[in-house]
């Protein structure tokens, strides 16, 4: 009976022994996976954090800045183009209404540079600035002789009409220079809009880009997360059931 007590002893002591040598080995493991676990989990985590985080609202502060200076680029652009627009429009309505007074059809060129010449319409269109304009700075300048009614007539407006008069005359004709420098600006800002379609589309598609990778990354985060807690519960059961 000793003897076998002894063998038991024995048998026992090695089981205890392997039992001790492979919790150990499990701890080991464990470790090494919830380190590398815990190390991918981190990094994952520091990926989305970074990029959600810190990238976005970068992005944002440097699109809105972006945007700003391109609504002064497109107003820069636009402005130039409607006062032009609302230049040759003028100068329609001007032929217009003297044909209208003095049935006339017989008219002097005159070019929409030739009308810029005065540096009154930089930032607006008036139609009577472009009488007076025509009357005290043209004159001189084209063959008068050749359109002495045109010239009479507007000359008559220059000198003799108030603003206030000339405005209540010719409302429609003012009107419809108002519309051409407005449709003169809405063009010019669709030309650049097309140019630089594809720069907002790659801005929309970099902006997506960001956010489904923060998404991807918050996903795998979870994931290993979940996965190396059951993980560990189970080792834990385990060890729990060598060491009884």
């Amino acid at each position: 009976f000793e003897e076998y007590e002894e063998r038991m002893k024995d048998k026992r002591q090695k089981r205890k022994e392997e039992r001790d040598k492979n919790i150990e080995a499990i701890i080991e493991k464990d470790k090494m996976e919830k380190s590398l676990a815990e190390k991918v989990e981190k990094g994952c985590l520091k990926c989305g954090c970074t990029l959600g985080g810190g990238v976005l609202p970068v992005w944002g502060l440097v699109s809105g800045l972006w945007y700003g200076t391109w609504l002064q680029y497109l107003s820069g652009k636009a402005l130039p183009a409607g006062i032009s627009e609302g230049i040759k429009e003028g100068l329609k309505q001007i032929f217009q209404i003297v044909r209208e007074f003095r049935g006339i059809d017989d008219f002097p060129t005159i070019t929409v540079s030739e009308m810029l010449s005065s540096g009154k319409f930089t930032k607006s269109v008036n139609l009577f600035d472009m009488v007076q304009h025509i009357n005290y700075s043209l004159y001189n300048e084209l063959e008068e002789g050749s359109y002495s009614q045109f010239w009479t007539y507007v000359s008559g407006i220059a000198e003799d009409v108030s603003i206030t008069e000339f405005n209540t005359r010719h409302s429609a004709n003012i009107a419809a220079v108002a519309n051409a420098v407005e449709e003169g600006k809405a063009a010019a800002i669709a030309v650049e809009h097309a140019k630089y379609t594809h720069l907002y589309n790659a801005i929309g598609y970099s902006v997506l880009a960001i956010l489904i990778i923060v998404f991807v990354m918050i996903i795998i985060y979870l994931v290993l997360r979940y996965r190396r807690k059951k993980k560990m519960n189970k080792k834990a059961q385990y060890t729990k059931l060598l060491e009884k």
